[in-house]
C-alpha cells in the first residue's frame, strides 16, 4: 500500500521510550508529533531539539515536532505510538479516542497488564477504542531506551493480526541502528514483554543479596519457563517466546542496570522496602504494578508460577528477603520438564 501523503507517527508520550521511538521513527523518515504532557518538555524539543527531563545529552532529530494537545498530536496521524504507564492507558484513551483517525494503526510498546482486569494493553485499547484487532499492533524486544538513543544496535519484534500493517509499520521505523521483525503473534509479543519484568525484579533481588552468577542463570530459566507456561496456555506460539520479544527481552531487562525493574529488585535485595525502592527508581516500574495481575491470571489457567508468586508475596511484605529464598529453594523436587 502507498500513502498518497507522508507517513506520519503521533508518540504518546515524552518519556524515555516514547522520546525513543520517536527519534527511530525521525531516523527512518517518518513524520513525527510527540505528545508531551509538560510544557516545558514540549518546549525543550521544539527549541533545543533535546528532551532535558530524561536524555538532555541526546540531540533529537529537528524534524520531531512536540505539542501538549493530543488531538493536534493525532491530527492525521497514520500510526499512534503508545508509550505510557499501563494502568494509565484506559483513562488516557477514553480522552483521546474521539481524535484518533479511523484509519489509524495503534501500536502499543507498554509492558504491563492493567491491575483490576489482567487485561493486556492490546485487549484495553479495543475495550476503550472499538477499533478493530487488525488495527493494533504490538511492538516488544530488548530495547533498553537510553542504548537506542544512543543508536547501538537494537532490534524489535512487531505483532499485528494485519501482517501488511505489520510490515507498513516495519518499514515506518527501520534504522541503520535498529532492525524490526515482523510476527502476527500479538499475545506471545506482549506477554514477553510483560512477563519478564517480574523474573528481572526477582534478578534484581538477587543480585542485591549478594547472590553469584549462578543464582541469576537459575532465576532467568525458571523465570522463562514461567513465561512460556502462562503465554502458550493463552494462545502464544512458543517460538515467540523464543524470540526477541521473549528471551531477548528477558536476557536485556535482567541484565542491564538500565533496566527499572531489575534496579528496583535491586534496590528491594539491599533491605530497601517498596516505597524506598520505589523513590530511588523514580520512573514507573510496570513489573511492580503487574505482579499480582499476572498472578491472578495464572491462578485462573491453573498454571504454576512459583517465581511470579514468590515475588509478588515479597513485593505485598508478605514474605522477608529470607523467606523468599527459602520459598523458592524448598519447593519439592521434580523432573525438569
Amino acid at each position: 500500500m502507498s500513502y498518497a501523503h507522508p507517513v506520519r507517527a503521533a508518540v504518546l508520550s515524552a518519556g524515555s521510550w516514547g522520546t525513543a521511538a520517536a527519534k527511530i521513527l525521525a531516523d527512518a523518515g517518518t513524520g513525527v508529533t510527540l505528545h508531551a504532557r509538560r510544557p516545558e518538555i514540549a518546549d525543550a524539543i521544539n527549541t533545543t531539539h533535546h528532551n532535558p527531563g530524561y536524555f538532555p545529552d541526546i540531540p533529537l532529530p529537528v524534524t520531531i515536532t512536540a505539542t501538549t494537545e493530543a488531538a493536534a498530536a493525532l491530527d492525521g496521524a497514520d500510526y499512534l505510538v503508545l508509550s505510557i504507564p499501563a494502568q494509565s492507558l484506559r483513562a488516557n484513551l477514553t480522552a483521546w479516542a474521539p481524535f484518533i483517525p479511523p484509519t489509524a494503526v495503534i501500536v502499543s510498546l507498554m509492558k504491563g497488564l492493567e491491575q483490576k482486569t489482567g487485561l493486556r494493553a492490546s485487549e484495553v485499547i479495543a475495550e476503550t477504542t472499538g477499533v478493530s484487532p487488525q488495527q493494533i499492533a504490538v511492538l516488544s524486544g530488548p530495547n533498553l531506551a537510553r542504548e537506542i538513543v544512543a543508536e547501538q544496535p537494537a532490534a524489535a519484534s512487531i505483532a499485528c493480526p494485519d501482517a501488511d500493517a505489520a510490515r507498513r509499520f516495519q518499514a515506518a521505523c527501520h534504522t541503520a541502528y535498529f532492525r524490526p521483525y515482523t510476527s502476527t503473534d500479538v499475545i506471545g509479543c506482549e506477554l514477553g514483554g510483560v512477563l519478564k519484568n517480574v523474573t528481572a525484579l526477582a534478578v534484581g533481588v538477587a543480585a542485591g543479596m549478594g547472590m553469584g552468577h549462578n543464582a541469576i542463570a537459575m532465576l532467568i530459566t525458571r523465570g522463562l519457563a514461567e513465561a512460556m507456561r502462562l503465554a502458550t496456555a493463552l494462545g502464544a506460539e512458543p517460538a515467540t517466546l523464543a524470540g526477541l520479544a521473549g528471551l531477548g527481552d528477558l536476557v536485556a531487562t535482567c541484565s542491564s542496570p538500565l533496566s527499572r525493574n531489575r534496579t528496583f529488585g535491586h534496590h528491594l535485595g539491599t533491605g530497601l522496602s517498596v516505597d524506598e525502592a520505589a523513590a530511588a527508581t523514580r520512573r514507573t516500574t510496570e513489573g511492580v504494578k503487574s505482579a499480582d495481575a499476572i498472578l491472578t491470571l495464572s491462578h485462573a489457567h491453573g498454571i504454576e508460577m512459583p517465581l511470579t508468586e514468590t515475588v509478588a508475596s515479597l513485593l505485598r511484605g508478605a514474605l522477608t528477603l529470607d523467606e523468599a529464598t527459602a520459598a523458592l529453594m524448598q519447593r519439592p523436587t521434580r523432573s525438569e520438564r
